[in-house]
């Protein structure tokens, strides 16, 4: 076997979410702040010789916090798609064995699944010196899914439309946070369906989603200022959710908020000690999952060594 690299995937973070009314083909047209942090799937990647028939593994990792059933068709993967997708940009095979070592939960409105699909695209593009650029990367992944593209870039961004409006910051806020993983999953089109029957009238507010963005340069968000349009019809699909948003407020003595569709919940920090301290009275005092994260980069593409695992 060839080379191996070793990518490291990281979840995002919603901290402002607004979401307007479906259109003709159900899709939802959104403007949300998003912000890559620090928790990270792992996706090892081996070039394989050319007409090799590419061989993919997914696994959970020994440090994943919350796990589920990995019941899904490895086609319907997007780490998987997005391999197959470049193969058909390029016109020609681009042989792996993947491993892939997940910590971000499935279901929890993190984008494993999107950041996976954006590490694959990274870590192919340096095994093979195809010399694709993020924005030719970017393009690709906007066939994907609705956070990919973003994905692709990481860091701190204004999102629009179906997410292939992506307005990156130059500067990410240096941000602390405490993720805690309900048991619950909450799928995103149960979501967005609970959504449409919730809602009369929505719009897009990127005012409103703009305004809490400029807080960015002092890395100071007010923790009550986050909001999600999606936190409501959430609850609805997983009721015990606001139980634990309820009682993860109560102990942290500021407002916890839901991510993206949900079920994880985060809550900002002052700063890495406190989130550290937050996230283990979470865990002891909750007995709910818990990490402390901070703002990251995109995906992290490393040579790797398999001999020394």
């Amino acid at each position: 076997m060839g080379p191996s690299v070793l990518a490291r995937a990281p979840a995002k973070l919603n901290l402002a979410l607004s979401v307007g009314p479906p259109s003709v083909d159900r899709m939802h047209p959104i403007c949300s702040w998003m912000v890559t942090v620090d928790l990270h799937d792992d996706l090892l990647l081996t070039r394989l010789p050319e007409e090799s028939l590419s061989r993919y593994a997914i696994v959970w990792h020994p440090d994943a916090k919350r796990r589920s059933d990995i019941d899904w068709s490895i086609t319907q993967d997007l780490a998987v798609r997005a391999h197959l997708a470049l193969e058909r940009r390029c016109g020609r095979l681009l042989p792996v064995q993947m491993k892939l070592a997940k910590r971000i939960p499935v279901g929890g409105g993190l984008g494993g699944g999107s950041s996976d699909g954006a590490a694959m695209l990274h870590a192919l593009n340096h095994l093979f010196e195809l010399g694709c650029s993020d924005d030719e990367l970017a393009e690709i992944a906007s066939e994907l899914g609705s956070d990919v593209a973003f994905l692709v870039h990481g860091g701190s961004a204004i999102v629009e439309g179906l997410g292939e409006r992506v307005e990156r910051h130059a500067l990410p806020p240096e941000l602390h946070a405490v993720l805690a993983f309900p048991e619950t999953a909450c799928p995103t089109r149960e979501v967005y369906g609970a959504f449409d029957r919730m809602t009369v009238g929505a719009r897009v507010d990127s005012a409103r989603v703009r305004a809490l963005a400029e807080f960015r340069a002092t890395s100071r968000i007010p923790p009550h200022a986050c909001f999600n349009d999606l936190a409501p019809p959430a609850l609805t699909i997983a009721p015990t959710l606001a139980d634990d948003l309820e009682e993860l407020s109560a102990l942290a003595e500021r407002p916890a908020h839901v991510s993206g569709s949900g079920s994880t919940l985060f809550v900002l920090c002052d700063d890495q000690l406190h989130a550290t301290a937050l996230a283990e009275a979470c865990t002891t005092r909750l007995n709910l999952p818990a990490v402390a994260v901070r703002t990251a980069p995109r995906a992290m593409v490393i040579p790797f060594d398999p001999t020394a695992e």
